[in-house]
């Protein structure tokens, strides 16, 4: 199980790491793997929030069929909000951060200033764990305490660390608590138990087998819809 448990890290490591270029998979299934992070915000209304977030494949949609079907994107359609969504494959508090991959700079250089603010990271970390601990533990406390410095106004929503296999390494309790423990020091709201909002149901996985499918997404943004109406949003 340990050793099934390895492969599967470092095959996510290595997918996650590099967006496909290809807007389908060779197998013609349909799903979409090619969806490219925001460069600017998707503003259908001035009038209503802006909402930015900090997140990695799970947030940019990676596995779906389009846009459209990812869960930010329909949880922004339903409420009227409007979407900032920088996120990038294979993305983590350390993992794969390069001075060319500041989101949360450019959440930052957002004008006008977000509203909200998502952060939904710590997947990927999880391959990084064995070695780079204290330097996970670090940034997110530094990532976090930076993006409220800047926007003091605005409202965060720290999201528990999402995860993609019935089978959970013991870093992964060790990050969560981490997180939550990060956002208590922001005075943001704590989404829980999303590390678990697919588990048990391969047939919403695309045929990655790492990534959520159309049907995978839609049940993370009912998730994460109750929890944000739990929230008054």
């Amino acid at each position: 199980m340990l050793l099934a448990l390895a492969v599967a890290a470092v095959l996510a490591a290595g997918c996650a790491a590099s967006p496909a270029a290809d807007p389908a998979p060779a197998d013609g299934s349909g799903e979409g793997f090619g969806i490219l992070p925001d460069v600017e915000p998707t503003v259908t209304d001035p009038d209503f929030p802006l909402v930015a977030f900090y997140g990695d494949s799970y947030t940019l949609g990676t596995g779906a069929s389009g846009i459209t079907q990812r869960w930010s994107t329909i949880i922004c359609t339903d409420r009227g909000w409007n979407e900032f969504n920088p996120s990038v494959n294979g993305l983590g508090f350390v993992n794969n951060r390069t001075p060319s991959v500041d989101e949360p700079a450019q959440i930052l250089a957002l004008d006008p200033v977000p509203d909200i603010v998502f952060v939904t990271m710590g997947l990927n970390d999880n391959f990084s764990y064995s070695f780079a601990a204290d330097e996970i533990h670090t940034a997110m406390d530094a990532d976090l305490r930076n993006l409220k410095a800047g926007l003091p106004d605005a409202r965060f929503i720290v999201v528990e660390p999402f995860w993609y296999t019935d089978q959970r390494p013991e870093s992964l309790d060790v990050i969560i608590e981490w997180v939550h423990d990060a956002a208590d020091d922001i005075g943001a709201d704590w989404v829980p138990d999303a590390s678990h909002w697919i588990e048990g149901h391969p047939e919403w996985m695309a045929s990655d087998g790492l990534h959520p499918n159309d049907d995978g997404y839609a049940e993370m943004a009912r998730q994460m819809d109750a929890a944000l109406t739990g929230l008054g949003l």
